[in-house]
């Protein structure tokens, strides 16, 4: 017979190998990834590698991100119980039921269908009371409300800025978005000024990520970016 994947252990390691000590996390993101079961997220036939430090292919052009990047990216937003959330491609729906977990009230949009229903039957079966819905559209033909999400979390990168996205932001809210093409992207965060219409940005680090779904033709899409202030944000 064979021995039956310690899926347990393997979260125990994930957070004290590879978390611990490749990104700094709050106590409370690294309980959350502690405790959620990343394998139930991941196709049944990679599973057992759910907890590796790799991208694991979902298809239709999607992939679960990295672990460390999924940590990188909590960490970035830093949602509390209360907030508002907008991701833009579901994905798994990992990332999902993480920024869930906070207490934030997350709603998810994936142009997928079948993403989009299976990310749904996870998150019904492994967070029952979870704060997270899951939408099945084009972000860019959303027609979705304004100004009221305190988060948005962009889970495909943009070649180039588009500053649409901020139009989902309320004042003070935060942006996390990896902007580039290979192999150079950059993962930055983006907030939005408390009053007026100005903005700050800060790149977090350089990475990979899958372009976003559904981008317009690169003819068609912004390439100019806003003027944006560097700054040292908390």
């Amino acid at each position: 017979m064979t021995p039956r994947f310690d899926f347990a252990a393997a979260r125990r390691r994930m957070v004290e190998q590879q978390l611990r000590t490749q990104v700094i996390l709050a106590p409370g993101i690294l309980e959350i990834l502690g405790r959620l079961p990343r394998e139930e997220f991941a196709p049944v036939a990679f599973r057992a590698l759910a907890y590796a430090e790799l991208e694991i292919p979902l298809g239709h052009g999607a992939v679960m991100d990295r672990p460390s990047f999924v940590g990188a990216v909590l960490a970035a937003v830093g949602p509390a119980a209360g907030e508002r959330v907008l991701e833009v491609g579901t994905g798994s729906g990992y990332l999902t039921a993480c920024l869930g977990a906070t207490g934030a009230t997350v709603h998810s949009v994936e142009i997928e269908p079948a993403l989009a229903a299976r990310a749904r039957r996870v998150l019904a079966a492994v967070t029952p009371d979870g704060q997270a819905t899951i939408e099945t559209a084009d972000i860019h033909a959303w027609n979705g409300p304004e100004n009221v999400y305190d988060i948005v979390v962009l889970g495909g990168s943009l070649p180039a800025w588009d500053p649409s996205f901020l139009q989902a932001l309320r004042p003070g809210g935060r942006l996390f978005a990896v902007i580039g093409r290979p192999p150079l992207m950059s993962a930055r965060l983006y907030v939005r000024a408390a009053v007026g219409e100005g903005m700050s940005a800060r790149t977090l680090f350089e990475t990979r990520l899958a372009p976003l779904r559904g981008l317009p033709a690169p003819r068609e899409h912004i390439a100019v970016p806003p003027r944006l202030a560097e700054a040292r944000l908390s």
